[in-house]
Protein backbone atom coordinates (compact mmCIF):
# COMPACT_ATOMS: atom_id res chain seq x y z
CA UNK A 1 0.00 0.00 0.00
CA UNK A 2 1.46 3.39 -0.94
CA UNK A 3 0.52 7.00 -0.72
CA UNK A 4 1.62 9.18 -3.63
CA UNK A 5 1.97 12.85 -2.75
CA UNK A 6 3.75 15.62 -4.65
CA UNK A 7 7.46 15.24 -3.78
CA UNK A 8 7.71 18.84 -2.66
CA UNK A 9 5.39 18.05 0.23
CA UNK A 10 7.56 15.15 1.26
CA UNK A 11 10.52 17.52 1.40
CA UNK A 12 8.55 20.15 3.30
CA UNK A 13 7.48 17.55 5.85
CA UNK A 14 11.10 17.09 6.86
CA UNK A 15 12.25 20.70 6.58
CA UNK A 16 10.36 23.07 8.82
CA UNK A 17 12.14 26.19 7.51
CA UNK A 18 11.32 25.24 3.93
CA UNK A 19 7.70 24.79 4.87
CA UNK A 20 7.54 28.33 6.22
CA UNK A 21 8.95 29.83 3.02
CA UNK A 22 6.70 27.73 0.85
CA UNK A 23 3.64 28.71 2.89
CA UNK A 24 4.25 32.39 2.07
CA UNK A 25 4.71 31.66 -1.65
CA UNK A 26 1.72 29.35 -1.72
CA UNK A 27 -0.51 31.93 -0.06
CA UNK A 28 0.60 34.56 -2.55
CA UNK A 29 -0.26 32.45 -5.59
CA UNK A 30 -3.38 30.99 -4.04
CA UNK A 31 -5.01 34.22 -3.03
CA UNK A 32 -3.84 36.03 -6.15
CA UNK A 33 -5.80 33.56 -8.23
CA UNK A 34 -2.75 31.57 -9.33
CA UNK A 35 -3.12 27.90 -10.24
CA UNK A 36 -1.25 24.91 -8.83
CA UNK A 37 -1.26 21.27 -9.78
CA UNK A 38 -1.89 18.46 -7.24
CA UNK A 39 -3.03 14.87 -7.62
CA UNK A 40 -2.92 15.39 -11.36
CA UNK A 41 -5.46 18.26 -11.20
CA UNK A 42 -5.35 21.99 -11.89
CA UNK A 43 -6.45 23.74 -8.70
CA UNK A 44 -8.08 27.15 -8.63
CA UNK A 45 -8.41 29.58 -5.75
CA UNK A 46 -11.93 28.56 -4.80
CA UNK A 47 -12.19 24.84 -5.60
CA UNK A 48 -9.45 23.18 -3.52
CA UNK A 49 -8.98 22.28 0.13
CA UNK A 50 -5.99 21.36 2.26
CA UNK A 51 -6.41 17.83 3.63
CA UNK A 52 -4.47 16.31 6.53
CA UNK A 53 -4.14 12.59 5.90
CA UNK A 54 -3.26 10.16 8.66
CA UNK A 55 -2.34 6.64 7.57
CA UNK A 56 -1.89 4.39 10.62
CA UNK A 57 -0.99 7.50 12.61
CA UNK A 58 1.49 9.03 10.10
CA UNK A 59 0.48 12.50 8.88
CA UNK A 60 0.77 14.05 5.42
CA UNK A 61 -0.87 17.27 4.17
CA UNK A 62 -1.91 17.95 0.58
CA UNK A 63 -4.25 20.22 -1.42
CA UNK A 64 -7.00 18.53 -3.42
CA UNK A 65 -10.03 19.17 -5.56
CA UNK A 66 -11.49 15.78 -4.65
CA UNK A 67 -15.14 16.10 -3.67
CA UNK A 68 -15.36 13.10 -1.30
CA UNK A 69 -13.06 11.19 1.01
CA UNK A 70 -13.27 8.15 -1.26
CA UNK A 71 -12.20 10.18 -4.30
CA UNK A 72 -9.25 11.66 -2.41
CA UNK A 73 -8.10 8.24 -1.13
CA UNK A 74 -8.33 6.80 -4.64
CA UNK A 75 -6.29 9.65 -6.15
CA UNK A 76 -3.72 9.25 -3.37
CA UNK A 77 -3.36 5.62 -4.51
CA UNK A 78 -4.14 4.21 -1.06
CA UNK A 79 -5.45 0.65 -1.18
CA UNK A 80 -8.41 0.08 1.14
CA UNK A 81 -9.20 -3.53 2.02
CA UNK A 82 -12.51 -4.84 3.32
CA UNK A 83 -11.39 -4.91 6.97
CA UNK A 84 -9.71 -1.47 6.89
CA UNK A 85 -11.30 1.55 8.54
CA UNK A 86 -11.58 5.03 7.01
CA UNK A 87 -12.85 7.96 9.08
CA UNK A 88 -14.87 9.82 8.08
CA UNK A 89 -16.68 7.44 5.71
CA UNK A 90 -15.67 7.29 2.05
CA UNK A 91 -18.84 9.07 0.91
CA UNK A 92 -18.21 12.08 3.19
CA UNK A 93 -17.89 15.42 1.36
CA UNK A 94 -14.61 17.36 1.72
CA UNK A 95 -16.03 20.82 2.38
CA UNK A 96 -13.35 22.80 4.26
CA UNK A 97 -9.65 23.32 4.78
CA UNK A 98 -7.86 21.49 7.57
CA UNK A 99 -10.04 18.50 6.69
CA UNK A 100 -8.75 15.36 8.41
CA UNK A 101 -8.87 11.83 7.05
CA UNK A 102 -7.75 8.81 9.06
CA UNK A 103 -6.94 5.47 7.44
CA UNK A 104 -6.43 2.48 9.72
CA UNK A 105 -5.19 -0.67 8.02
CA UNK A 106 -6.40 -3.95 9.54
CA UNK A 107 -3.88 -6.25 11.18
CA UNK A 108 -4.22 -9.90 12.22
CA UNK A 109 -5.17 -10.62 15.85
CA UNK A 110 -5.91 -13.96 17.52
CA UNK A 111 -8.46 -13.54 20.32
CA UNK A 112 -8.38 -16.14 23.11
CA UNK A 113 -11.39 -16.25 25.45
CA UNK A 114 -10.92 -19.47 27.42
CA UNK A 115 -11.65 -22.29 24.96
CA UNK A 116 -13.11 -19.85 22.42
CA UNK A 117 -10.43 -18.80 19.90
CA UNK A 118 -11.09 -16.52 16.95
CA UNK A 119 -8.77 -15.16 14.23
CA UNK A 120 -9.69 -11.70 12.96
CA UNK A 121 -8.38 -8.85 10.82
CA UNK A 122 -9.04 -5.63 12.71
CA UNK A 123 -8.14 -1.95 12.34
CA UNK A 124 -8.96 -1.21 15.97
CA UNK A 125 -6.36 -0.61 18.67
CA UNK A 126 -8.05 -0.92 22.08
CA UNK A 127 -8.57 -4.51 23.33
CA UNK A 128 -12.18 -4.00 24.39
CA UNK A 129 -13.13 -2.62 20.96
CA UNK A 130 -11.25 -5.39 19.15
CA UNK A 131 -13.08 -8.05 21.17
CA UNK A 132 -16.48 -6.35 20.86
CA UNK A 133 -16.21 -5.88 17.08
CA UNK A 134 -15.19 -9.54 16.78
CA UNK A 135 -18.49 -10.57 18.37
CA UNK A 136 -17.37 -11.17 21.96
CA UNK A 137 -19.47 -9.91 24.85
CA UNK A 138 -17.31 -7.55 26.90
CA UNK A 139 -17.69 -6.34 30.48
CA UNK A 140 -15.90 -3.47 32.24
CA UNK A 141 -14.46 -5.83 34.86
CA UNK A 142 -12.74 -8.11 32.33
CA UNK A 143 -8.98 -7.80 31.81
CA UNK A 144 -7.04 -7.96 28.55
CA UNK A 145 -3.44 -8.67 27.61
CA UNK A 146 -1.61 -8.57 24.27
CA UNK A 147 1.05 -11.24 23.67
CA UNK A 148 3.31 -12.14 20.78
CA UNK A 149 4.73 -15.55 19.92
CA UNK A 150 7.70 -16.74 17.87
CA UNK A 151 6.09 -20.13 17.26
CA UNK A 152 2.93 -18.90 15.56
CA UNK A 153 2.67 -21.93 13.22
CA UNK A 154 2.94 -24.43 16.07
CA UNK A 155 0.54 -22.42 18.23
CA UNK A 156 -1.88 -21.79 15.33
CA UNK A 157 -1.74 -18.08 16.18
CA UNK A 158 -2.20 -15.32 13.61
CA UNK A 159 -0.50 -12.00 14.44
CA UNK A 160 -0.57 -10.84 18.04
CA UNK A 161 -2.66 -12.66 20.63
CA UNK A 162 -5.30 -10.89 22.71
CA UNK A 163 -6.05 -12.87 25.88
CA UNK A 164 -9.29 -12.12 27.71
CA UNK A 165 -9.18 -12.74 31.47
CA UNK A 166 -12.84 -12.94 32.42
CA UNK A 167 -14.15 -11.64 35.72
CA UNK A 168 -16.25 -14.23 37.60
CA UNK A 169 -20.00 -13.41 37.63
CA UNK A 170 -21.86 -13.92 40.92
CA UNK A 171 -25.16 -12.66 42.32
CA UNK A 172 -25.84 -10.89 45.61
CA UNK A 173 -29.28 -10.57 47.20
CA UNK A 174 -29.41 -8.02 50.03
CA UNK A 175 -32.08 -8.60 52.67
CA UNK A 176 -34.57 -10.25 50.30
CA UNK A 177 -34.09 -7.87 47.37
CA UNK A 178 -33.80 -9.08 43.79
CA UNK A 179 -30.38 -10.55 43.12
CA UNK A 180 -27.91 -8.26 41.33
CA UNK A 181 -25.02 -9.57 39.24
CA UNK A 182 -21.43 -8.58 40.07
CA UNK A 183 -18.23 -9.49 38.22
CA UNK A 184 -14.93 -9.74 40.01
CA UNK A 185 -11.38 -11.11 40.05
CA UNK A 186 -11.20 -11.56 43.85
CA UNK A 187 -11.20 -15.04 45.41
CA UNK A 188 -13.79 -15.31 48.19
CA UNK A 189 -17.24 -14.10 49.21
CA UNK A 190 -15.71 -11.92 51.93
CA UNK A 191 -13.26 -10.34 49.47
CA UNK A 192 -16.13 -9.49 47.13
CA UNK A 193 -18.19 -7.84 49.87
CA UNK A 194 -15.14 -5.80 50.85
CA UNK A 195 -14.44 -4.87 47.23
CA UNK A 196 -18.02 -3.67 46.76
CA UNK A 197 -18.18 -1.90 50.12
CA UNK A 198 -21.02 -4.12 51.40
CA UNK A 199 -21.05 -4.28 55.22
CA UNK A 200 -23.75 -6.65 56.60
CA UNK A 201 -25.75 -5.19 59.48
CA UNK A 202 -25.36 -6.58 63.00
CA UNK A 203 -26.79 -10.09 63.35
CA UNK A 204 -27.19 -10.58 59.59
CA UNK A 205 -26.43 -13.95 58.02
CA UNK A 206 -24.14 -14.28 55.01
CA UNK A 207 -24.74 -17.40 52.89
CA UNK A 208 -22.44 -18.99 51.89
CA UNK A 209 -19.84 -18.10 54.53
CA UNK A 210 -17.35 -15.27 53.77
CA UNK A 211 -14.39 -17.65 53.31
CA UNK A 212 -16.20 -19.57 50.53
CA UNK A 213 -14.31 -19.49 47.18
CA UNK A 214 -16.15 -17.72 44.38
CA UNK A 215 -17.40 -19.82 41.47
CA UNK A 216 -19.31 -18.81 38.38
CA UNK A 217 -22.91 -17.71 39.07
CA UNK A 218 -22.55 -18.39 42.80
CA UNK A 219 -25.64 -16.95 44.59
CA UNK A 220 -24.82 -14.93 47.73
CA UNK A 221 -27.54 -13.98 50.20
CA UNK A 222 -27.38 -11.51 53.09
CA UNK A 223 -30.37 -11.96 55.41
CA UNK A 224 -31.61 -9.93 58.34
CA UNK A 225 -31.47 -11.18 61.92
CA UNK A 226 -34.15 -13.84 62.51
CA UNK A 227 -33.92 -15.19 58.99
CA UNK A 228 -31.86 -18.00 57.53
CA UNK A 229 -31.09 -19.03 53.96
CA UNK A 230 -30.93 -22.72 53.06
CA UNK A 231 -30.28 -24.43 49.73
CA UNK A 232 -32.04 -27.72 48.98
CA UNK A 233 -31.85 -30.16 46.08
CA UNK A 234 -35.33 -31.13 44.90
CA UNK A 235 -36.80 -33.46 42.28
CA UNK A 236 -38.43 -32.13 39.12
CA UNK A 237 -41.06 -34.71 38.17
CA UNK A 238 -41.18 -35.65 34.53
CA UNK A 239 -44.22 -34.88 32.40
CA UNK A 240 -46.18 -37.68 30.72
CA UNK A 241 -47.56 -37.23 27.21
CA UNK A 242 -50.39 -39.70 26.61
CA UNK A 243 -51.66 -40.77 23.19
CA UNK A 244 -55.07 -42.48 23.15
CA UNK A 245 -55.46 -45.33 20.68
CA UNK A 246 -59.21 -45.88 20.13
CA UNK A 247 -58.48 -49.30 18.64
CA UNK A 248 -56.84 -50.62 21.82
CA UNK A 249 -58.97 -51.77 24.77
CA UNK A 250 -59.05 -49.97 28.09
CA UNK A 251 -56.17 -51.14 30.24
CA UNK A 252 -53.72 -51.29 27.32
CA UNK A 253 -50.56 -49.27 27.97
CA UNK A 254 -47.34 -48.99 25.98
CA UNK A 255 -44.46 -46.72 26.99
CA UNK A 256 -42.78 -45.25 23.91
CA UNK A 257 -40.20 -43.08 25.68
CA UNK A 258 -39.27 -43.62 29.33
CA UNK A 259 -39.47 -40.47 31.41
CA UNK A 260 -36.75 -39.29 33.74
CA UNK A 261 -36.98 -36.98 36.73
CA UNK A 262 -34.78 -33.89 36.79
CA UNK A 263 -33.15 -32.00 39.63
CA UNK A 264 -33.32 -28.40 40.78
CA UNK A 265 -31.56 -26.38 43.44
CA UNK A 266 -33.95 -24.23 45.47
CA UNK A 267 -32.83 -21.43 47.78
CA UNK A 268 -35.29 -20.68 50.61
CA UNK A 269 -35.30 -17.80 53.06
CA UNK A 270 -36.63 -19.20 56.37
CA UNK A 271 -38.28 -17.08 59.04
CA UNK A 272 -37.26 -18.14 62.54
CA UNK A 273 -38.78 -17.55 65.95
CA UNK A 274 -37.00 -18.91 69.00
CA UNK A 275 -34.88 -20.97 66.62
CA UNK A 276 -37.88 -22.65 64.96
CA UNK A 277 -39.12 -22.22 61.43
CA UNK A 278 -42.39 -20.30 61.13
CA UNK A 279 -42.39 -19.69 57.39
CA UNK A 280 -40.33 -19.79 54.24
CA UNK A 281 -40.27 -18.36 50.73
CA UNK A 282 -38.38 -19.22 47.56
CA UNK A 283 -35.54 -16.86 46.70
CA UNK A 284 -34.16 -18.69 43.69
CA UNK A 285 -34.61 -21.87 41.67
CA UNK A 286 -31.94 -23.27 39.36
CA UNK A 287 -32.50 -26.37 37.23
CA UNK A 288 -29.38 -28.52 37.61
CA UNK A 289 -30.57 -31.36 35.35
CA UNK A 290 -33.51 -31.31 32.96
CA UNK A 291 -36.32 -33.81 33.27
CA UNK A 292 -37.19 -35.95 30.25
CA UNK A 293 -40.80 -36.33 29.16
CA UNK A 294 -42.41 -39.75 29.11
CA UNK A 295 -44.47 -40.64 26.07
CA UNK A 296 -46.99 -43.45 26.13
CA UNK A 297 -49.95 -44.94 24.27
CA UNK A 298 -53.08 -46.14 26.13
CA UNK A 299 -56.23 -47.86 24.98
CA UNK A 300 -59.45 -45.93 24.56
CA UNK A 301 -61.84 -48.63 23.39
CA UNK A 302 -64.61 -49.62 25.84
CA UNK A 303 -67.29 -52.32 25.75
CA UNK A 304 -69.78 -49.72 26.93
CA UNK A 305 -72.44 -50.00 29.59
CA UNK A 306 -75.96 -51.22 28.93
CA UNK A 307 -79.17 -51.86 30.74
CA UNK A 308 -79.97 -50.50 34.15
CA UNK A 309 -76.37 -49.70 35.19
CA UNK A 310 -75.84 -47.40 32.18
CA UNK A 311 -79.08 -45.64 33.09
CA UNK A 312 -77.91 -45.38 36.70
CA UNK A 313 -74.67 -43.70 35.62
CA UNK A 314 -76.64 -41.27 33.46
CA UNK A 315 -78.79 -40.33 36.48
CA UNK A 316 -75.65 -39.86 38.60
CA UNK A 317 -74.06 -37.60 35.96
CA UNK A 318 -77.18 -35.46 35.73
CA UNK A 319 -76.73 -34.66 39.39
CA UNK A 320 -72.96 -34.49 39.76
CA UNK A 321 -71.76 -32.53 36.70
CA UNK A 322 -70.66 -32.47 33.08
CA UNK A 323 -67.75 -34.43 31.66
CA UNK A 324 -65.78 -31.17 31.26
CA UNK A 325 -66.55 -29.79 34.73
CA UNK A 326 -63.60 -28.02 36.40
CA UNK A 327 -64.93 -25.45 38.85
CA UNK A 328 -61.70 -24.98 40.80
CA UNK A 329 -62.92 -26.74 43.95
CA UNK A 330 -60.65 -29.77 43.52
CA UNK A 331 -63.30 -32.00 41.93
CA UNK A 332 -63.43 -32.78 38.22
CA UNK A 333 -65.57 -34.25 35.50
CA UNK A 334 -69.00 -35.87 35.28
CA UNK A 335 -68.52 -37.83 38.52
CA UNK A 336 -66.67 -35.12 40.49
CA UNK A 337 -63.54 -37.12 41.18
CA UNK A 338 -60.85 -35.65 43.41
CA UNK A 339 -57.35 -36.41 42.19
CA UNK A 340 -56.56 -39.08 44.77
CA UNK A 341 -59.71 -41.10 44.03
CA UNK A 342 -59.24 -40.64 40.29
CA UNK A 343 -55.70 -42.00 40.35
CA UNK A 344 -56.91 -45.09 42.22
CA UNK A 345 -59.73 -45.88 39.78
CA UNK A 346 -58.81 -44.45 36.37
CA UNK A 347 -57.96 -46.92 33.60
CA UNK A 348 -54.26 -47.60 33.12
CA UNK A 349 -52.38 -44.64 31.71
CA UNK A 350 -54.95 -42.01 32.66
CA UNK A 351 -54.15 -41.49 36.33
CA UNK A 352 -51.90 -38.46 35.73
CA UNK A 353 -54.48 -36.66 33.59
CA UNK A 354 -57.21 -34.42 34.94
CA UNK A 355 -60.55 -36.31 34.82
CA UNK A 356 -62.16 -33.38 32.97
CA UNK A 357 -59.53 -33.71 30.22
CA UNK A 358 -60.39 -37.34 29.42
CA UNK A 359 -63.12 -38.78 27.23
CA UNK A 360 -66.61 -39.69 28.52
CA UNK A 361 -65.79 -43.39 28.08
CA UNK A 362 -62.75 -43.10 30.34
CA UNK A 363 -64.70 -41.28 33.06
CA UNK A 364 -67.54 -43.83 32.85
CA UNK A 365 -65.04 -46.66 33.27
CA UNK A 366 -63.43 -44.96 36.28
CA UNK A 367 -66.88 -44.48 37.86
CA UNK A 368 -67.68 -48.15 37.24
CA UNK A 369 -64.38 -49.19 38.84
CA UNK A 370 -65.12 -47.04 41.90
CA UNK A 371 -68.71 -48.34 42.14
CA UNK A 372 -67.52 -51.96 42.08
CA UNK A 373 -65.30 -51.36 45.13
CA UNK A 374 -67.44 -48.94 47.16
CA UNK A 375 -70.96 -48.88 45.74
CA UNK A 376 -72.68 -45.49 45.62
CA UNK A 377 -71.01 -44.35 48.86
CA UNK A 378 -68.62 -41.87 47.10
CA UNK A 379 -71.72 -40.00 45.81
CA UNK A 380 -74.00 -39.98 48.89
CA UNK A 381 -76.15 -36.96 48.10
CA UNK A 382 -76.80 -37.59 44.40
CA UNK A 383 -77.29 -41.35 44.82
CA UNK A 384 -80.01 -40.72 47.44
CA UNK A 385 -81.70 -37.92 45.51
CA UNK A 386 -81.80 -40.04 42.36
CA UNK A 387 -82.92 -43.21 44.20
CA UNK A 388 -79.97 -45.29 43.03
CA UNK A 389 -79.87 -48.83 44.43
CA UNK A 390 -76.68 -50.76 45.10
CA UNK A 391 -77.66 -53.74 42.95
CA UNK A 392 -75.13 -53.67 40.10
CA UNK A 393 -72.02 -55.28 41.61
Amino acid sequence: MKLVINPIYQILNTHAFGFGVFSVLFAFFFFAGGLVVANGQTLGANDSHIVSLYVDGKETAAPTRAITVGEFVQKAQITINESDLVEPALNTTIDSDNFRIHVYHAKPVTIVDGADIKHVMTPHKTPQLIAEKAGFTVYPEDKYQFNTTSTFIKDNVLGVTLNIDRAVPVTISLYGSLAATYRTHVSTVGDLLKERGIVPEAGATVTPEPNTPLTQDLPIFISKYGKQVVTLDEVVRFETITHIDPNKPLGYKEIITIGKDGQKQVVYEIDLRDGKEIGRRVLQEVITSQSQKQEMTVGGKTEGFSGDFAAALAKLRSCEGAYTSNTGNGYYGAYQFNLGTWRSNAPAGYGEMLPSNTSPEIQDQAAANLYKSRGWQPWPSCSRSKGLLDIYR
